[in-house]
């Protein structure tokens, strides 16, 4: 009879994904993963797999977060302006107790050029989020609070485009000052 987990799966992926956010992928050794996620080698392997296939989960488990984060805020909004004003706040502001930046920006600089699997999962993320800023933009002009002088989602690859360079300047010492000059200028173009 096989031994029982001493740990909770959800729980121990978290703590990879962290350091995977954190750390990169090719800087994270299995040894950063066991001590960071407290379980022994042996269990890591038999419940995730090999680092590749770990990181695979972990990169998932981010869209979750970012996906059930953004989703929750935009519920609240009471405009499309309001919405898309929470997405750029949201990738400046972040959250004093996360990494700075983006796990799938950061893969993708990384690791998409040469990894097909990591290309796939930040291309359908960045896909996602050009979806979801076309899909306020269309609101916001149907409301009469845009200008439809643009194509929704021309605006949206666009604005897109600004949130992945935010992203990057996230990692670096810019000022959140200069992050949210950036995302004002790029966000007129929205404006009657």
């Amino acid at each position: 009879m096989g031994r029982s987990k001493e740990f909770e799966e959800s729980v121990v992926l978290q703590k990879a994904m962290e350091l995977f956010w954190e750390q990169g992928y090719e800087k994270t050794s299995l040894s950063d993963l066991v001590e960071h996620m407290g379980i022994h080698r042996r269990s890591l392997y038999d419940t995730f797999g090999d680092k590749h296939t770990l990181f695979l989960k972990a990169i998932n488990l981010f869209g979750e977060f970012i996906n059930s984060r953004l989703k929750s805020e935009i519920s609240r909004a009471e405009t499309a302006k309001q919405a898309i004003q929470f997405i750029f706040d949201f990738v400046i502001e972040g959250n004093e107790d996360r990494p700075l930046g983006c796990l799938f920006v950061n893969s993708a600089t990384e690791l998409a050029p040469r990894d097909k699997d990591v290309n796939e999962k930040t291309k359908e993320a960045f896909m996602q989020a050009e979806h979801l800023l076309a899909e306020l933009i269309r609101k916001g002009q149907q409301t009469g609070e845009f200008t439809c002088d643009y194509d929704a989602e021309l605006v949206a690859e666009t604005l897109n485009n600004t949130l992945l360079g935010i992203r990057v300047l996230a990692r670096t010492s810019a000022s959140k000052d200069k992050l949210h000059r950036i995302a004002d200028f790029s966000l007129a173009i929205l404006n009657k």
